[in-house]
């Protein structure tokens, strides 16, 4: 009798064995390629890490090379030069009788302390160049060192620093030039626009006496007042920082705008007074008191009787000119920094005019910083700035 068919129960799966062999095979040649891919992968990166290597410490080289280079052409004949100014000083006070005028013999005496150290540092430029020379050419020898050129980097940024700042010394031969800077940013009249680029602008400089070593601290800040405006006073107590920062007075303006010119554009701006700060000496001048007009600046609640000084503002009647100080605890110490400020301020004036006395200061041809634009940014559509007070103007699409 034949034996009846046995019905299966389930679907058995059956899977021949060169299937096996080829998932298995092409399994071994998709993990080999992955595996060269990776080492050739890493063999590109190793070439090009070292293509990237070798330019890097070409520029390091080539950095290194003209920062010596500046300071030998330089560091001797300036060297001789400054000390040939300290011996003509140490005659001059040699010769003069330092008890017959105080104030005369400490300008003596601050110079030749100016000098001298001009002296040492222009020594040390000449051994820190050849510092830096020596340390490249034992990085050579010993097959490229990259710490010892890093060392020799270093010291060339030191080197091209006292060279920049050495070289500017010389073009700012101004007689506020050498003394330190009040800065007074005021936004304009745009509201909320104005003072965000107001903050822009004081980060700008902020960050630009960080990066140059510069002792800048903000010592007021206004918060907006009726017309939507705020000030903002910083104070760079080092040398130079007039001479460099004199260029920045004048009104700068933020122009935004779409790139296909279907909205209005958007104004802000703000205005910089630069005034020189007097590091070393008080500023040399007489201002009769019927031509002051001191007042009191209060803030508070009132009704609750909480009303506390905020600032003092002094004017000069005769000029209009009108500064304020709240920086200070004391209303003694307020009222004596504006008038140091004011002092600069019409100092300044009669140095631009042209004339010897304050009193002989023209009242309408006070220049208005508004009126004078030194930096206009359009960052949309038509990308540019413009520098009015360097002849520096950089456009883009």
């Amino acid at each position: 009798m034949p034996a009846k068919p046995v019905p299966l129960s389930g679907t058995v799966s059956y899977r021949p064995k060169w299937v096996a062999w080829r998932r298995t095979h092409v399994g071994f040649q998709l993990f080999s390629t992955s595996s060269s891919a990776v080492r050739a992968s890493s063999q590109s990166m190793d070439g090009k890490n070292k293509v990237y290597k070798e330019l890097g410490l070409f520029s390091l080289r080539k950095k290194i090379e003209d920062a010596v280079v500046r300071a030998e052409m330089m560091a001797p004949a300036a060297l001789e030069l400054e000390e040939l100014r300290q011996i003509e000083q140490e005659e001059m006070i040699r010769k003069y009788d330092l008890w017959d005028d105080l104030a005369k013999s400490n300008e003596f005496l601050v110079a030749l302390a100016d000098t001298t150290k001009v002296v040492d540092a222009l020594k040390d430029l000449k051994y820190k160049a050849e510092e830096a020379k020596l340390i490249t050419q034992l990085a050579e020898m010993d097959a490229i060192n990259y710490q010892l050129f890093k060392q020799a980097y270093n010291t060339s940024v030191d080197i091209s620093k006292f060279v920049d700042h050495y070289e500017m010394s010389k073009h700012l031969t101004g007689p506020y030039d050498m003394e330190g800077a009040c800065i007074v940013i005021r936004a304009g009249s745009e509201g909320t626009n104005s003072e965000l680029w107001e903050e822009n602008i004081l980060s700008m400089y902020t960050k630009w006496a960080d990066k140059h070593g510069y002792k800048g601290r903000i010592i007021e800040k206004y918060p907006p007042m009726d017309g939507g405006t705020k000030s903002v006073t910083i104070d760079f107590e080092s040398k130079y920082a007039f001479g460099y920062l004199f260029g920045e007075r004048g009104q700068h303006r933020m122009i935004k705008s779409s790139l296909d010119g279907s909205l209005p554009h958007e104004t802000s701006s703000a205005v910089v007074d630069v005034i020189p700060l007097f590091l070393e000496r008080a500023p040399e001048l007489h201002i009769d008191s019927e031509d002051l007009e001191i007042s009191i600046l209060q803030s508070g609640e009132e009704n609750l009787g909480h009303i506390t000084e905020h600032a003092v503002s002094v004017s000069h009647i005769p000029t209009g000119i009108k500064v304020q100080c709240s920086g200070e605890r004391s209303h003694f110490s307020k009222k004596m920094k504006a008038l140091n400020r004011l002092k600069a301020k019409l100092l300044l004036i009669a140095t631009e005019q042209g004339v010897s006395s304050v009193k002989n200061i023209k009242r309408e041809a006070i220049a208005d910083m508004w009126l004078q634009e030194v930096r206009r940014i359009q960052p949309k559509g038509v990308k540019s700035v413009k520098l009015l007070t360097a002849i520096n103007e950089k456009d883009g699409e």
